[in-house]
């Protein structure tokens, strides 16, 4: 079972996502299963996880009553107001339906990162952990720091961190990167996927060389057993396709990567993280 770990659905007429706006003419149109499905039978995927794209209520609603349709979509990962006190209760209507799998948390655009620290967050997301719920933690580079201290607070989170943490890998800058990955691989509940790289690169100059280091430290520190393939489509058409993504990550693959180890990454550690078997 070959799984792709992290991709989106949206329908742009539901007017949620605020993000997408008509100068990104790119991504700003309706991306729906229909779409998704080539790309998907050309590199033998045979299920994926759905990711929300949009912080709502509504919007979790509407992919997980679109992956009611869609044989493909193996899970959804919606999304939660942790700072609303009805945040459990938010969670135990969504949680009824047989293919909600966890929800995220959007760190990336909050405009201070320390609010994940503050007393709801920490409430909730200490709560999650109890449960062992599996939460997409969607992160900055430089908010690695928050994300560590968050963690030294709740050890036990069931989480992965979306696009490797979003290095920039325009400038080539490693270091500082590297020194907090190190450091978060240490919490063994905590997963990675490799997603969402070639964004973070020179949109329009990029080559396959420039990925090889983040993709091989990032499978030296966490091992072949909590990391996962993510295409991050559509968003991943701002810098290339669905092809450029799958190419850039087999060949950065280690000449020594078992059959076995390849199996964990494209699709059975989604399977164990989501709690899919």
């Amino acid at each position: 079972m070959r799984i792709d770990a992290h991709q989106h659905y949206w329908k742009i007429s539901r007017g949620d996502y605020g993000w997408l706006t008509p100068d990104v003419r790119t991504l700003y149109r309706d991306f729906l299963p229909q779409d998704l499905e080539p790309h998907l039978n050309k590199h033998h995927m045979n299920q994926t996880i759905l990711v929300q794209a949009a912080p709502t209520l509504a919007e979790t609603a509407f992919i997980l009553k679109l992956s009611e349709e869609c044989e493909t979509v193996a899970g959804v990962v919606g999304w939660l107001n942790l700072e609303d006190s009805n945040y459990k209760t938010h969670f135990n209507m969504f949680r009824k339906h047989p293919k909600f799998v966890g929800f995220r948390v959007m760190i990336q655009d909050m405009e201070d990162p320390s609010v994940i620290l503050t007393k709801s967050y920490l409430e909730a997301l200490t709560y999650f952990a109890e449960k062992d719920v599996p939460v997409d933690l969607l992160v900055v580079h430089h908010q690695l720091p928050v994300l560590l201290e968050l963690l030294k607070r709740i050890p036990t989170l069931r989480g992965v961190i979306d696009h490797i943490g979003k290095p920039s890998i325009a400038s080539g800058e490693m270091e500082t990167w590297k020194k907090h990955i190190h450091h978060l691989a240490s919490y063994k509940n905590i997963y990675c996927k490799l997603s969402g790289m070639i964004t973070e690169a020179d949109h329009q100059n990029w080559e396959k060389q420039a990925f090889v280091p983040y993709i091989q430290f990032i499978l030296n520190e966490f091992g072949s057993k909590r990391v996962m393939f993510g295409s991050d489509w559509p968003v991943c058409n701002l810098a290339g396709s669905y092809d450029d993504v799958v190419e850039v990550l087999t060949y950065a693959l280690p000449r020594s990567m078992t059959e076995h180890e390849k199996e964990l990454l494209f699709g059975d550690n989604a399977k164990r993280f989501y709690k899919l078997l």
